[in-house]
């Protein structure tokens, strides 16, 4: 996540955009309506370099304060502390976080194995959730956390950001205009080059500091990784996938870690249409990117950008194979053309406008748009994932997965 700096004015105004672009992509505007005056007090559960990137843009928001950081890594925890001010509270323990009355909404930016039973326990104190991704660590996991949000009535947000980034409301709407035609695949990839571990000063530490490594606390690649883009399939199709298979191994990074250095899946949508999600840590080359196939046109999404590639419809006569004594239709692939989108300006980034839209449904007392229900239907997706890598078999979503 990048960091940046914003002036409260800067943000002001950023944040006005953001609400007009919202809007006009059907998400509820920013506009604060009552309490506007007293400020809503966080506190951070998880303050390694994830919370605290999220303090840096908390800090630069008007109208908010964070009182309290919570890690049982002592340096993760002086680094917080430092981060979000002096004023700010130290805990070790969570539930002592929870049980601070000045507190109104916590950030929980915990290993996954953590988040549902750090969000229930935040919830039954009475506080508001920002859950980062993804939403629990196993399916039975996810239906009780969303049970218990239902009878709840704070605001609880998880934090798939792209939900709110104008360039993927920009290609929903190419979608829904049918600029790409009849869609048939998404070819999904998250690669990198790297052991993903992080530096440990002392060995006790090495499962707390590396959980990406182990089963034991999250879902590897497809959980970590390649979360965002089975939301934005989601989110795209309107839809959760039908069926999913797969593969993955530990092929390349022999150091001990049992979840998985590469992954390969690919799930069934309604329609028929197939979606692929790749995940390598051993190469790379294009990184992260969505490619969208339909028989008008293709998206190719990248970080910040999106092109749309159309397809020929001169399908004139090429050369003929002297063997079988067929025709080859030669069928070009068209320009890349950059796809547009207003108001979402460089210095906001994703992130920045899911955490105002957090802060705005705190105060106007409604359902965020990346919400307890659309964050679970990816969760099961990526668990129905992992199980069929796992079992190398088909897995099928089940009834009692709609919620």
């Amino acid at each position: 996540m990048k960091k940046h700096a914003v002036s409260r004015r800067k943000f002001l105004h950023s944040s006005a955009i953001a609400a007009s672009a919202m809007a006009a992509s059907g998400v509820p505007s920013f506009a604060i309506s009552g309490n506007e005056n007293k400020n809503i007090k966080i506190g951070l559960i998880g303050s390694g370099s994830r919370g605290r990137g999220l303090v840096s843009l908390l800090k630069a928001m008007p109208g908010l304060d964070v009182t309290a950081c919570c890690d049982i890594v002592p340096e993760h925890l002086q680094q917080g502390v430092s981060e979000a001010g002096k004023n700010a509270k130290g805990y070790t323990d969570y539930r002592k976080l929870l049980d601070d009355k000045a507190v109104d909404a916590v950030i929980i930016a915990t290993p996954l194995f953590l988040h549902s039973k750090m969000a229930i326990d935040a919830l039954n104190a009475g506080k508001h959730v920002y859950l980062e991704k993804s939403l629990a660590y196993d399916i039975p996991q996810t239906l009780d956390l969303v049970k218990k949000v239902k009878q709840s009535n704070l605001v609880f947000q998880v934090g798939y950001q792209y939900r709110y980034y104008g360039l993927y409301h920009k290609v929903k709407e190419v979608i829904d205009k049918n600029w790409l035609g009849k869609i048939t695949h998404f070819e999904c990839q998250y690669n990198r080059n790297s052991n993903w571990r992080n530096p440990v000063s002392d060995p006790k530490l090495e499962r707390t500091i590396n959980w990406r490594m182990y089963r034991e606390y999250c879902g590897g690649p497809l959980s970590e990784l390649c979360a965002h883009e089975i939301d934005m399939v989601n989110y795209l199709l309107a839809s959760h996938p039908l069926k999913v298979t797969g593969m993955g191994g530990i092929n390349y990074w022999k150091d001990g870690r049992d979840t998985y250095d590469n992954v390969r899946t690919v799930y069934e949508y309604p329609n028929g249409i197939k979606a692929s999600f790749t995940s390598v840590l051993s190469n790379a080359y294009n990184g992260y990117g969505i490619r969208i196939l339909g028989d008008k046109a293709t998206v190719e999404i990248q970080r910040e950008k999106a092109f749309i590639y159309s397809e020929s419809t001169d399908n004139a006569r090429g050369i003929v194979d002297g063997v079988a004594g067929a025709t080859i239709q030669a069928t070009t692939q068209g320009k890349a053309v950059e796809l547009t989108y207003k108001n979402t300006p460089e210095e906001i980034e994703p992130t920045t406008f899911a955490l105002t839209d957090f802060f705005a449904c705190i105060r106007e007392n409604r359902k965020p748009i990346s919400n307890v229900f659309n964050a679970a239907e990816s969760s099961i997706a990526i668990h129905m994932g992992n199980m069929a890598m796992d079992t190398e078999t088909f897995q099928t979503w089940k009834p009692e997965y709609s919620i």
